[in-house]
């Protein structure tokens, strides 16, 4: 535990930027989401294809592709990305389609009675999605969305794969390790992950039980 203790410096900063990843990519995942979501029930036909070509065209391509597409392929159009930056986008993109699904089952499970009953009183779709519909639909989903936040936070050690110095970044480092610092620096990392997963799953279980009274 004294090498872990060494260079417990690296494996907090790999601990902040996983943290400051998994968080501004979630955001990123569950605002376009929602918004997929939205087009995907939407009255207008091509906004609902648009947001189907979207998704499963990210639910059908590995991560990893999309992570090269945005730190090497955009590049060659000279858009360049930060390592980071690229990361939160790749990250958050490809949770999108995900959590899209996620809140389109809400929407799906909320009576067509609710819908048409604000329609009867005057309100627009955008109106009767916003005030009736997703209010519902985000109760409904609060276990699935946790489920792929949670995913969503292992899935950042991809980025370790493109110069992010995330938590699995520090793996490659330990080729030459000793068996006892190899073991030590893995169980730091497991911990450091489940500091992150396991709270996350408290909140989405609480939050689970506090709408569930709600409803």
């Amino acid at each position: 535990m004294q090498f872990l203790a060494d260079n417990f410096g690296l494996l907090w900063d790999a601990f902040l930027t996983t943290l400051s990843l998994s968080l501004l990519a979630g955001l990123l995942a569950l605002v376009l989401g929602t918004l997929l979501a939205a087009a995907r029930v939407s009255p207008i036909p091509p906004l609902r294809g648009l947001a189907t070509f979207y998704v499963e065209t990210f639910r059908n391509t590995p991560l990893t592709v999309v992570f090269f597409f945005m730190i090497f392929g955009l590049p060659q159009i000279d858009f360049i990305l930060g390592f980071f930056t690229g990361a939160v986008l790749s990250l958050g993109l490809y949770t999108a389609a995900f959590v899209c699904e996620a809140v389109r089952s809400g929407i799906n499970a909320v009576s067509a009675g609710q819908a048409e009953a604000s329609r009867a009183i005057g309100l627009t779709f955008g109106q009767s999605l916003r005030e009736v519909v997703l209010p519902q639909a985000f109760r409904t989903v609060v276990p699935p969305l946790g489920n792929v936040f949670i995913a969503m936070v292992k899935n950042s050690s991809i980025a370790a794969g493109f110069a992010t110095s995330e938590l699995s970044s520090l793996l490659p480092r330990l080729v030459n390790a000793d068996a006892g610092q190899l073991t030590a620096v893995l169980l730091g990392v497991v911990i450091a992950y489940m500091l992150i997963t396991l709270p996350l799953a408290f909140g989405v279980h609480r939050l689970e039980r506090r709408v569930a009274i709600l409803r």
